[in-house]
């Protein structure tokens, strides 16, 4: 056999390659068979190139096929080593040094090898400087360099790491790549909240959009990727009305997309050979921002219907993809729908899917990293709906405590405020809160939404302190605001309770001005909480006015709500997953236990 292979060494080294991908690509793969055949290939002292791309291939089996990370970072590292002393090897050389220092992140959360992570950035920076005259894997190390920094959260470095990508590609002449440096930028200037810098740079990339000329999918995934900023600049502004005309862009790009064949012809230029996203990815995109569009302006409905398409479309993906942004999608999906869940009166659904979050992100660690101020608010909101406000204050608390993100962080302080209103009895608290979300001076952020809500909490405040003229100033202008941006749900609250305080004060007439639009509004949402406050004051108006037929029906209507309310609320506390509203400490915990029946009232409901 070493005769043979000293005669010819191509056959006995193609023939051992054949078989190798021959057991990988079986059904099911034979991985041990095939790493057999990679390894007989040493046992020829094979010339550098050959023994530096078997290096590069069983490393690439090992760490996408087995749990052996320390065999595949052994082959992967001499496969780099080794690459490095060969000229005209670029392929093997950036793909060993791409794929290692994706292991090394793959490892950062592993207890044997934490510091790994540390070993990728020189590896990457040492590729970075030694690939320029390859445009391809340039512009690649640089993006994987400055995915590295978000993730360990340095926006700053893969800020300027992206910079530097989009000024390499306008000089090789890639407007398309350049474009995507751009885009990737913006989205992360949107998260340290510079939306000064933001501006100009879509302007740019809408320029460059619509005038480069090249393959139509890369195109309409540019377009796609530029009004998905877009959207979400608007949305994380709370100015819920202005992205309309975005949205139906991009629903009319996604449409576009699906109708177009992947084109074989490669691009002339290589620094082109990028795709942003799988179109089947994009499509779920797509879907995600119009759930988050819909949950916003409080179509509810209309979020349910786009929500169950993503998720149906998420399941066929994750059958063929294991790609961690698929599950992150499903987490955000599921989180916008809890929310709607407790909105329409369905805490028992919404409770189990609180749980299937925790399920996903007990498999991923980065996932509950970056999710558990979320998880935690969620789980306030439920304990909120189900009267349970020892709880819930012990959520937002934990969940502040886990977040630096300012929208979020606005958003829970709101909801913990309405939580001390409620109780009645923290008034230090509820102050100091106030003080740091005041709508009226140094709002914390620029969302329009949260803003809008802010002032409705003031409003509520003063009703509850019989201060009335002060809370419908508050309540006018977080309908003044609601109105300019379709805020659905707080145009809701805010006539309801305006025709509580009317009703009040006598007035029974601009009370019905209110409550009725009120009820009319929160059917449509449907909001369920607001439909009983609203039926409830509708029947004793009613009453006032001498109308016994129609406060009868209202009545009747607040005997319904309120069934419906309590049976849900029954079927939620008696759920193994009503425990989780005392974890407020480290991972989900894997097991919930039964407990017997439920232990909180409705009283707060009326």
């Amino acid at each position: 056999m070493m005769a043979a292979g000293t005669e010819a060494p191509d056959s006995w080294y193609l023939a051992l390659l054949g078989f190798a991908e021959h057991f990988r690509t079986s059904s099911p793969p034979k991985i041990r068979l095939c790493v057999h055949c990679l390894q007989a290939v040493f046992q020829f002292k094979p010339p550098q190139r050959v023994e530096a791309r078997t290096h590069l291939q069983l490393g690439s089996v090992l760490y996408h096929h087995t749990k052996n990370s320390e065999l595949a970072r052994t082959h992967l590292e001499k496969a780099w080593f080794i690459s490095q002393q060969i000229a005209q090897f670029e392929d093997v050389k950036f793909e060993a040094a791409s794929l290692l220092s994706e292991l090394y992140c793959q490892q950062k959360f592993s207890s044997l090898l934490k510091n790994l992570v540390d070993s990728a950035k020189p590896l990457l920076r040492k590729a970075i400087q030694i690939s320029q005259q390859t445009p391809y894997w340039h512009c690649r190390l640089l993006f994987q360099l400055a995915q590295l920094h978000t993730l360990e959260k340095d926006l700053v470095s893969a800020c300027d790491l992206l910079g530097v990508g989009a000024e390499y590609a306008r000089v090789v002449g890639s407007e398309y790549t350049r474009a995507l440096f751009l885009l990737s930028k913006g989205m992360l200037l949107l998260m340290e909240r510079k939306l000064q810098e933001v501006h100009p740079l879509l302007t740019l990339c809408g320029q460059i959009v619509e005038t480069w000329q090249g393959n139509p999918i890369q195109k309409e995934s540019l377009r796609v990727f530029f009004l998905v900023l877009q959207v979400t600049h608007y949305l994380d502004a709370g100015q819920v009305k202005s992205v309309k005309p975005c949205l139906k862009q991009l629903q009319q790009c996604i449409q576009t997309i699906s109708t177009l064949h992947d084109d074989e012809i490669l691009p002339s230029n290589s620094a082109d050979l990028f795709h942003w996203l799988p179109k089947e990815h994009m499509c779920v995109l797509v879907y995600l921002v119009t759930v988050m569009h819909s949950m916003q302006a409080g179509y509810l409905e209309k979020a349910q219907k786009y929500t169950d398409k993503a998720l149906m479309q998420l399941e066929k993906l994750k059958m063929l993809d294991c790609s961690p942004i698929l599950s992150s999608f499903q987490v955000i999906l599921l989180e916008h729908i809890i929310m709607c869940r407790l909105v329409t009166g369905h805490k028992a659904t919404a409770l189990q899917e609180i749980s299937q979050v925790c399920q996903l992100c007990q498999q991923s660690p980065r996932l509950f990293s970056n999710h558990a101020a979320q998880l935690h608010t969620l789980l306030g909101l439920y304990c909120i709906s189900v009267n349970c406000m020892d709880n819930a204050e012990a959520q937002f608390t934990t969940a502040l405590r886990l977040t630096s993100h300012q929208e979020l962080w606005t958003f829970i302080v709101t909801n913990l405020a309405s939580v001390y209103i409620r109780e009645g009895n923290r008034h230090q608290e509820l102050y100091n809160l106030l003080e740091r979300i005041n709508p009226d001076q140094n709002f914390p952020v620029s969302s329009h939404c949260l803003r809008a809500a802010a002032f409705y909490i003031r409003g509520l405040l003063s009703f509850f302190q019989g201060r009335y003229n002060e809370a419908k100033r508050f309540l006018r202008e977080t309908l003044k605001m609601s109105n300019a941006e379709d805020l659905n749900r707080l145009t809701a609250c805010s006539l309801v309770l305006l025709g509580h305080i009317f009703y009040v004060l006598g007035n029974h007439r601009e009370s019905n001005n209110m409550v009725v639009p009120a009820m009319q509004l929160a059917s449509k949402i449907p909001d369920m909480s607001v439909q009983l406050w609203s039926s409830a004051l509708l029947k004793d108006l009613n009453k006032a006015c001498g109308n016994s037929m129609d406060a009868h029906e209202a009545a009747q209507m607040h005997q319904n709500f309120s069934q419906q309310l309590l049976q849900d609320h029954i079927a939620a506390c008696s759920l193994p997953e009503h425990n989780l509203i005392s974890w407020t400490e480290g991972p989900p915990p894997v097991q919930i236990q039964a407990q017997n029946g439920p232990t909180t009232s409705l009283a707060s409901l009326l």
